[in-house]
């Protein structure tokens, strides 16, 4: 086995030579499983317990990290030690109330954003997954599965290209072959690709697809709903035959990006450009005089739909930020108040001391 197969290459090295040090070596996560994580290694497979912080949280690691793994003597086992740079992250807002990062894939080459041409179509989660990627720094390119399932393909395509320009889009089917040969051409040995969609858009159907051989079991389409039965429950990057590496994921059910800086900026460049030329730059956008934002929506050269789905995303982020801030406040004030407690115990100590 060679790690080189893995996706290892000169930016690893690079990193890797910092750490290098007797009883080290690097692995990568092939496989997520909680609490224990599965790595390939020059010397093959191991699984490794997930280290757990001071703070009791789990140390941020992903399917696709590079790990600098040490073995220990005493135990026979190994342990992480560190995880190593990153080249690419796709990452989210954990579900759930709590401000925490939940990173989805590391190190991706390409992303497959997959949503299926049957009931499952919706464009504003498209637009999630398309601002994520680009945060990522991973190439997106949209799949749209199950066209033998679809009546008006071409309609679908052309929405897709008016909504996301400048990026590969592929309508094809698992059960017919349709479009296969378009996407096969992203597959290179040692690139990894993510699969990314929800429930039962077909990720495992295309990995088994492009694979030859059924590598993860699939579920069937629901007749009431047109939705594949949710099969995948864990993250898992696969060695294909071609070389190439592909990383399967469980389905999101909602999808808030981490951070959407550049993301926002990549899918709605054309409104946030637009909004600096109102007249006030405090503008609401609701009727002032002088609001560009209003200018184009009244002479349709933005289109409402579009205008809605940035105000929301703008809402949406606007408020996790503020909650970013506060959480991070809460720590700093938790920091000052130990450090104050760690120096009135000293002085104590040091008075206790004086009196000897």
């Amino acid at each position: 086995m060679n790690i080189k197969d893995y996706g290892w290459n000169e930016f690893f090295e690079y990193e890797w030579k910092k750490y290098i040090a007797r009883e080290m070596f690097p692995g990568r996560i092939i496989a997520d499983y909680g609490q224990i994580v599965r790595l390939v290694t020059n010397d093959g497979e191991v699984q490794v317990g997930r280290p757990v912080a001071k703070n009791e949280e789990f140390i941020q690691m992903a399917v696709g990290d590079w790990v600098v793994l040490q073995y220990l003597k005493e135990t026979g086992t190994h342990q992480i030690y560190s995880v190593l740079p990153r080249k690419t992250k796709f990452s989210r807002a954990a579900a759930g109330i709590e401000v925490k990062e939940q990173i989805v894939a590391a190190n991706v080459d390409i992303v497959f954003l997959i949503q299926s041409l049957n009931k499952d179509f919706n464009m504003k989660r498209l637009e999630r997954y398309m601002i994520t990627a680009w945060e990522s720094g991973a190439k997106p390119v949209v799949v749209l599965t199950k066209s033998d399932c679809c009546d008006n393909v071409e309609d679908k395509l052309s929405i897709v290209y008016a909504t996301i320009p400048g990026v590969d889009v592929h309508a094809i089917s698992c059960l017919t072959g349709e479009g296969i040969p378009d996407i096969r051409k992203y597959l290179a040995p040692g690139k990894t690709i993510a699969l990314l969609g929800s429930s039962g858009v077909g990720k495992s159907t295309l990995l088994n697809y492009l694979a030859g051989v059924e590598l993860l079991k699939t579920g069937e389409i629901r007749e009431d709903d047109d939705k594949g039965r949710h099969t995948t429950s864990h993250r898992e990057l696969f060695l294909l035959s071609d070389g190439s590496l592909i990383l399967d994921t469980p389905g999101m059910r909602s999808l808030l990006p981490w951070e959407a800086d550049v993301g926002m900026e990549a899918m709605f460049g054309d409104i946030e450009v637009l909004v600096t030329k109102c007249r006030f730059f405090d503008c609401k956008h609701m009727g002032e005089p002088g609001c560009a934002v209003r200018e184009s929506l009244n002479n349709g050269s933005l289109e409402i739909k579009r205008w809605e789905s940035w105000t929301k995303l703008q809402k949406e982020m606007t408020n996790f930020e503020n909650r970013k801030r506060m959480k991070q406040k809460i720590k700093e004030k938790q920091w000052i108040k130990q450090m104050s407690g760690s120096k009135k115990t000293r002085q104590k100590i040091d008075i206790y001391q004086g009196m000897d």
